[in-house]
């Protein structure tokens, strides 16, 4: 009798649609590993905690609502110390699928390690959101089990281009000079090939050493150039002293876009030598992306909401790290309910066919040779104005999110 009556059970489940083993579920496991230490213990913790008010929220409300269960399941994130190790992120990722029965995954913070969580998702197809990781490269391998939160790093600087036809159709030339670092070199190739494209004529491009500190020589081919923008840049240190140098010589160029360095708040320390320059983030507190503005059906909550709720609980503004965690838990969650069960293939359906705006931005997927990359996200471009006598970072790009305008051009503060 008791055998009957389980093979009974076990037919209207089916009937149902629903497998036996899933209707008796009560959890969502979500697992991914985290730097708490080793040298990506900062931005890590950041994406953490993004993903962590994410999730709190969802429980807060009773979990991700799963049609084929009729019911809300809570999340449970089950997380590791991945050291900042490679190596260390590949065992942890098979932990987590094979012992820890992980439902969906989140990337580890960086390209380096969520390349190597990649091979373990592929492996054992399970879906995995890659946020806090911009590279291409993760997306020519075939896999179909890993999305991109990030916009890619081919397009980090592709919408200065887009700033500069946009503000003056008339300028033509642009010169792009960058730190001769693997990160910054493919951003800048990728950037060079979409001016061209656009009709832009490149006059100079060049790479200068890292920790250089004496730009006079590539200050003087630009000159000698007359380029109507100079894009490019490395890190913090390199861009910071690169935009001194050039206030100090009064070059005379419409628009200056650079990596890293405007991003970060002491670049305001400059003064005068700050003022005007844009470059590319992820996303900004001040982006005004609206239900309103919103290029396709918004999902989730407002900019305002994330930032107060995230203040709320860490004491603090977010930045972008944190700002992608909870990107990623969102988009999942979207997929989720859009599927209507937690079943792979039907999950990765509703990421294939995802075109939402969320407080972060578009998000859209390829479903071509790059599967599983970020074409819906565009970076956000920041300028540093001048407002009430002292320094403010405004967002100006894209339009839709702007929280003021741009001021052009770049050589009206001389």
């Amino acid at each position: 009798m008791k055998r009957l009556f389980g093979v009974l059970v076990g037919v209207l489940f089916l009937a149902a649609g629903m497998s036996p083993a899933w209707a008796g579920m009560n959890k969502l496991v979500i697992g991914f590993t985290m730097s708490q230490t080793g040298k990506l213990n900062s931005e890590s913790k950041e994406q953490y905690q993004g993903l962590k008010l994410w999730a709190d929220q969802v429980n807060a409300k009773g979990g991700i609502y799963v049609k084929e269960l009729n019911k809300k399941l809570p999340v449970v994130m089950k997380y590791y110390d991945d050291e900042s190790s490679k190596d260390r992120v590949q065992q942890l990722y098979v932990r987590l699928i094979s012992q820890d029965k992980a439902n969906f995954l989140i990337s580890p913070y960086s390209s380096g390690l969520t390349a190597s969580a990649a091979i373990i998702a592929e492996q054992y197809g399970k879906v995995m959101m890659a946020t806090g990781a911009a590279s291409d490269n993760i997306f020519n391998k075939g896999y179909t089990h890993v999305f991109q939160i990030y916009t890619p790093a081919s397009r980090y600087l592709t919408d200065a281009m887009d700033i500069l036809a946009s503000v003056d159709p008339k300028a033509k030339k642009v010169a792009i000079v960058y730190e001769n670092s693997k990160f910054a070199k493919a951003v800048c190739t990728s950037a060079k090939k979409y001016a061209e494209k656009k009709g832009f004529k490149v006059v100079l491009f060049e790479a200068y050493d890292s920790g250089t500190t004496d730009f006079t020589s590539f200050i003087n081919k630009i000159k000698a150039t007359n380029p109507d923008a100079i894009i490019g840049g490395g890190h913090f240190a390199d861009g910071e002293t690169f935009c001194k140098q050039l206030f100090e010589q009064k070059v005379r160029v419409k628009l200056v876009s650079l990596l890293v360095a405007p991003a970060v708040p002491e670049f305001s320390e400059l003064g005068k030598a700050a003022l005007y320059v844009t470059g590319p983030s992820q996303w900004e507190p001040l982006a005004k992306f609206s239900k309103e503005s919103a290029k396709s059906a918004w999902f989730g909550p407002s900019s305002n909401e994330f930032v107060d709720s995230y203040k709320k609980v860490y004491g603090y503004v977010p930045g972008y790290h944190a700002a992608g965690g909870y990107a990623a838990g969102l988009v999942l969650q979207k997929a989720i309910e859009e599927a209507g069960c937690i079943k792979t293939e039907e999950v990765k359906k509703a990421l294939e066919k995802m075109d939402i705006t969320t407080f972060y931005g578009r998000i859209k997927f390829d479903t071509g040779d790059y599967y599983g990359r970020q074409t819906g996200h565009s970076m956000v471009y920041l300028q540093w104005q001048e407002k009430g006598g002292k320094m403010a970072k405004e967002v100006v790009w894209p339009l839709e999110a702007k929280s003021a305008d741009l001021i052009y051009p770049f050589y009206k503060k001389y």
